[in-house]
């Protein structure tokens, strides 16, 4: 065997990969989506891209202000 150490730190190295614990990425996407749509509840990441929902999916509405 001529990778027989190289194969022990590879499994080693494995198992400390295997062992973190990983973050649920529901978890990472619901803190990310601060902005919600007041007319039909959708998530959005900030500002701009409500302003776009708004003149995509609500043009006749006039956006909320930024102010409050």
């Amino acid at each position: 065997m001529t990778r027989g150490k190289q194969k022990i730190e590879a499994q080693k190295r494995k198992a400390e990969r295997n062992q973190k614990p990983k973050g649920s990425q529901l978890e990472a996407r619901a803190v990310a989506l601060k902005v919600v749509c007041p007319i039909c509840k959708v998530q959005l990441a900030n500002e701009n891209q409500l302003n776009d929902h708004y003149g995509s999916k609500h043009p006749k509405e006039k956006p909320p202000s930024n102010s409050g």
